[in-house]
């Protein structure tokens, strides 16, 4: 089996279909492995299978709260442009969150979403941190559960919308998130593609 799933230490030791269960979410790709099966065995199995989307589709489920909000950052800014003039105020707001996971700064991100442009994706990223801990969001509605799979879901969402925006090397571009995502798991910074920037330094090991 390949290695190249190994040593994700951020990832829960528990059977991937349970994860996938539990966040309401199914495959499309048929499955082989036993419903036993850790997340590495069926990453693997997805990869065998060339199953790009899928395999996003699991990363999205398998990292921890602040981890998959950052893989969804990260992926704006390949939207965005890392030389935008201004940056969304949804995407600003979930970097914060990211750095520092406070009730304000999730306050702070939900608060983007009113005033958010309609063709504003970066708002998958704020969303993200909006449902991050299983509920509607802070104050009164932590006492009600978010959707099952509500926080993974925009984290896949912003990583299919970059990966469209990348058309003209979709594959290239495709195992960059897909590796990306089995660093920051790893407890990296994800820049699997350059150098880390001073802004996301921070992440790593944390």
């Amino acid at each position: 089996m390949t290695d190249r799933f190994a040593d994700m230490t951020k990832v829960p030791r528990e059977p991937a279909a349970r994860m996938l269960a539990n966040a309401n979410t199914t495959l499309e790709t048929p499955i082989e492995a036993p419903a036993s099966a850790p997340p590495e065995v069926v990453l693997a199995e997805l990869q065998e299978k060339g199953a790009l989307i899928d395999t996003l589709r699991l990363l999205s489920i398998l990292l921890p709260a602040r981890e998959r909000v950052w893989w969804a950052c990260m992926a704006a800014r390949d939207v965005i442009g890392e030389d935008a003039d201004k940056i969304p105020p949804s995407l600003a707001a979930a970097e914060a969150w990211v750095f520092k996971p406070t009730e304000e700064n999730r306050q702070a991100a939900r608060a983007t979403l009113d005033v958010a442009d309609v063709d504003d994706d970066t708002v998958h990223c704020a969303t993200c941190v909006l449902y991050a801990d299983g509920t509607l969001g802070p104050g009164e509605l932590r006492e009600y559960e978010a959707p099952a799979g509500a926080s993974e879901i925009n984290a896949f969402a912003m990583n299919v919308i970059a990966l469209k925006a990348h058309s003209d090397r979709m594959e290239e571009y495709g195992q960059m998130l897909i590796d990306r995502a089995v660093d920051i798991a790893r407890g990296g910074n994800g820049r699997v593609d350059s150098g880390a920037s001073e802004q996301d330094k921070g992440m790593k090991d944390t």
